[in-house]
């Protein structure tokens, strides 16, 4: 067991002011020691195209591919587009996932955070991103499940969280993921 598990953090969303950063930022802050956290940007990648998947990949893919690698776990916290998961998660998972062979997700333990102004927390996009990750042989937290349900008050104006049972909550949820990671690292 290791002492220290890196962790990817992909936000789906891109705003500025994005909700779910802030809920990412607040796991982070609320997590164990033995998670060290860093955030893996995924808006600026070019969409994914074989063509392109030869010695001449785009820098960002290579750049991203490698800063997944050394990954132990990847916590993805994500808004519900449509019922599904915002492009720009989808697009990271596929460049990831290749070229063929060398998907950079295998192994990886993951954690899942959805979350929406609705009262139904992102339910959709959690559970259509956990068919993927099954597919991306990334074993994933199944409890507790994460759905930030209603969250257009859930912060302050200094990014805090004004609810303690969302803060309790999120606690829980960070440690159990650290449990997960270190349950299903490879080293």
């Amino acid at each position: 067991m290791k002492d220290q598990y890196d962790i990817a953090v992909i936000v789906g969303s891109l705003r500025k002011a994005s909700i779910n950063r802030k809920v990412a930022n607040a796991i982070v802050n609320l997590a164990p020691d033995n998670l060290s956290f860093r955030f893996v940007e995924v808006g600026n990648l070019p969409f994914y195209n074989t063509d392109l998947d030869d010695e001449n990949a785009p820098e960002e893919w290579k750049a991203f591919r490698a800063s997944m690698a050394p990954a132990d776990g990847v916590l993805f916290v994500t808004p519900e587009f449509n019922r599904s998961v915002p492009a720009p998660i989808k697009n990271a998972l596929d460049v990831g996932s290749r070229p063929y062979g060398q998907n950079v997700w295998a192994g990886k333990s993951a954690g899942v955070v959805s979350g929406s102004l609705g009262g139904i927390g992102g339910f959709g996009a959690n559970h259509h991103l956990r068919q993927s990750l099954t597919f991306l042989d990334m074993p994933t937290m199944q409890q507790p499940e994460a759905y930030i349900g209603t969250f257009g008050d859930l912060f302050d104006e200094n990014d805090q969280i004004t609810k303690d049972g969302t803060r309790d909550f999120l606690a829980k949820f960070a440690s159990a993921f650290a449990d997960w990671v270190a349950l299903h690292s490879k080293d």
